[in-house]
């Protein structure tokens, strides 16, 4: 298994534990993070080793990024594991599985590429690089059946982990926050690479908003001491020490939970927040040449997943230049005007908690060991 975030490394995490449950002597080794290790995962490189985000920053560790894949395939093509299972990490992943398929391994991916953002070109690639892939959301199976690839809906493990009526009080009794204040989680990113635009960008817009919000409290999840120093230098940076905030370690849930509202990068946080039912706007910033690619390739016009799936942009999005502490600070203001604007985008996250809540570590299991026995018949 290859895991290359930590959005991957829980996904992973929760189909190890689904997959022993049923099969206790399967064994699992590759690329990945610590819940994975946590299910007996043998990490033969760190999940950081992937964690690069955008072209650009691709481009500039991508000696890198192949060698690992070239030791990572020498060593799967002269052990040949029984099944890979690559999780999201397409640009990496997609590479390998298909040198592993053309070898006889059968190579499962789990998490659609972004078939749907992007031009048809990759359809091809994925077709010639998988044997199954595990799809997350209703809409991608057809595409998938029309290229003639095998594919299962699974749905998201997040809406069974996550309950459809969260603990706010609970959450914030958790992580000790002032019972009167207003709660604001800011979400700027998981890896170096986002932290690196947006740090400062969600510092700043703190700033702003505590000027007309003075019982504001801030709430900055970070997932790792890397990101955690760049966030802390990000505040030295802009005098923000005196800013009234919890800063965390892990516990992205638990302040999605107990926040009022939120700020968030897109990615999977954006899909985390909306099904915590946490009133949200999403922010997100690249560096220039990856954005530049980035619109040359993309047909979607939403960046949020909250958006995409609803097929709407009822969350306020701020991409790239248009993403300013300003613009940032005025929409989560809005949002603490507008009761009915709040409520519209809970009933939305509503319904997509509804229709992703499929039991999906289980259904991913089942799949996962259908092509596994089939492949040793």
């Amino acid at each position: 298994m290859v895991a290359g975030e930590a959005s991957g490394d829980q996904l992973a995490a929760h189909l190890i534990a689904a997959l022993k449950a049923r099969r206790p002597e399967l064994e699992f080794f590759g690329i990945g993070g610590p819940k994975m290790t946590a299910q007996g995962f043998e990490a033969l490189f760190p999940i950081e080793s992937l964690g690069v985000r955008g072209y650009a920053e691709a481009l500039r560790h991508y000696r890198r990024i192949s060698g690992l894949r070239r030791t990572l395939a020498k060593r799967l093509l002269d052990e040949r594991p029984a099944l890979f299972i690559g999780v999201d990490a397409s640009d990496f992943n997609l590479d390998l599985e298909r040198q592993l398929k053309d070898a006889g391994i059968p190579a499962i991916h789990y998490v659609s590429p972004s078939i749907w953002a992007w031009r048809g070109w990759r359809m091809r690639r994925i077709a010639r690089s998988v044997s199954h892939l595990l799809a997350m959301f209703p809409f991608e199976p057809s595409l998938y059946e029309k290229a003639g690839i095998p594919v299962t809906y699974v749905g998201h493990p997040l809406a069974d982990i996550i309950p459809l009526e969260p603990d706010k009080d609970g959450a914030r009794t958790e992580l000790r926050l002032p019972a009167a204040a207003r709660v604001i989680a800011m979400l700027p990113g998981s890896r170096r690479s986002e932290l690196q635009y947006m740090a400062d960008l969600f510092v700043q817009t703190a700033r702003r908003l505590l000027q007309d919000l003075p019982d504001a409290h801030f709430v900055f999840p970070t997932v790792s001491r890397e990101t955690r120093e760049l966030l802390e230098a990000a505040l030295r940076r802009h005098r923000a020490n005196a800013l009234p905030l919890t800063l965390l370690f892990g516990h992205s849930h638990e302040a999605l939970a107990a926040a009022d509202l939120a700020l968030v990068a897109s990615g999977t946080a954006t899909l985390e927040a909306a099904l915590f039912k946490t009133p949200m706007v999403i922010a997100y910033r690249q560096s220039p040449i990856s954005w530049a690619l980035m619109r040359h390739m993309s047909y979607v016009s939403h960046i949020g997943l909250p958006n995409i799936l609803a097929g709407e942009a009822f969350v306020p999005e701020f991409v790239q230049d248009k993403a300013t502490p300003g613009a940032l600070a005025n929409a989560l203001l809005d949002l603490v005007h507008d009761p009915q604007a709040q409520r519209a985008q809970v009933a939305k996250f509503r319904q997509i908690h509804a229709t992703l809540r499929q039991d999906t570590a289980k259904k991913a299991a089942a799949a996962v060991l259908q092509v596994l026995d089939g492949a040793r018949t």
